[in-house]
């Protein structure tokens, strides 16, 4: 029953009157439903906290009370010598970062070109997409510790004049010759998830092909593949850790020479804690912004 017509009475739901006229409040059931889910919350990171403790603590009480645990510390954790060579390795990180942008730049520019030629249905751009094709499948399938030692050392070996021999160049090259394998197929697989229907769309509007991928494709696919590009950029940092074996005096490298002065490899873990502040929170925004594009894409309707 109700007093009237669409304001129902107390004992018809067993909460409040709606005051449509005042402050909204919430029922007693949803508050009961609130509280409820406070304390299941409260319940499960309880869980979890002491879950965390115990498998945690018992790796680390494992560890500790190992009989090599002493010479393992001395060895690899003697902090006073690895604040002592921190400054050394900081300044070789240096060269990471810069060749982290100056390659990042370069397989940005040249992964998107092989998406686009590969993605292309123009008859005269035929052997670019096969030349694009095997370009991937072979770059992707090979090491790149593999591809530093072949253009390290065998660019140099050709003696032509006007190739450089810099270590760093060549190493850069490396690294942007695997990098661009990765990225292409990323930018390719986020173009082609979009819709036919959205070019036909565009094209309908009057815009031209290059126009429609300019101004309706790639916005698209840049926004689903951004996640995955991110993951490729965090991996590209730590990956030029390994142009130190053309000689480069980069983090690893000083990290490397300061080990072999002391038999300590306290300066490698130096290096990979400088590494970890760098990859961790980007790591943590990758995870943000793939929840907020699945988010996104959920309150669009969106598969």
């Amino acid at each position: 029953m109700s007093n009237e017509i669409g304001r129902p009475s107390e004992s018809d739901s067993g909460a409040t009157p709606y005051n449509f006229g005042g402050e909204w409040k919430p029922s007693q059931l949803e508050l009961d439903r609130r509280a409820a889910r406070k304390a299941r919350n409260r319940r499960n990171a309880a869980i979890a906290i002491l879950s965390s403790i115990v498998v945690i603590g018992g790796l680390a009480l494992v560890a500790v009370t190992s009989p090599g645990w002493k010479s393992l510390s001395d060895t690899f954790f003697a902090w006073a010598y690895g604040v002592e060579v921190l400054p050394k390795i900081i300044l070789g990180f240096g060269t990471n970062v810069a060749l982290t942008l100056i390659a990042s730049v370069c397989v940005g520019f040249f992964g998107l070109s092989i998406a686009l030629i590969r993605t292309s249905r123009s008859p005269a751009l035929a052997p670019f997409r096969i030349l694009a094709t095997v370009y991937v499948d072979v770059f992707r399938g090979i090491p790149m510790l593999l591809v530093l030692l072949l253009v390290g050392f065998g660019i140099p070996a050709l003696r032509i004049n006007g190739l450089t021999n810099n270590v760093l160049i060549l190493g850069t090259l490396a690294v942007v010759i695997t990098y661009t394998a990765y990225v292409a197929e990323v930018i390719r697989s986020g173009i082609l998830t979009i819709h036919p229907s959205q070019r036909a769309a565009a094209r309908s509007l009057g815009l031209s092909h290059f126009q429609s991928l300019r101004f309706v494709v790639l916005p698209q696919a840049f926004r689903r593949v951004t996640p995955p590009l991110l993951n490729d950029l965090v991996a590209l940092i730590k990956d030029t850790g390994l142009v130190s074996i053309l000689g480069v005096t980069d983090a690893v490298r000083a990290a490397q020479i300061a080990s072999s002065r002391s038999f300590n490899y306290t300066p490698y873990v130096m290096a990979a804690i400088i590494f970890l502040l760098v990859t961790i929170p980007l790591t943590r925004f990758t995870d943000r912004t793939l929840r907020r594009s699945i988010e996104r894409q959920n309150a669009t309707g969106v598969a």
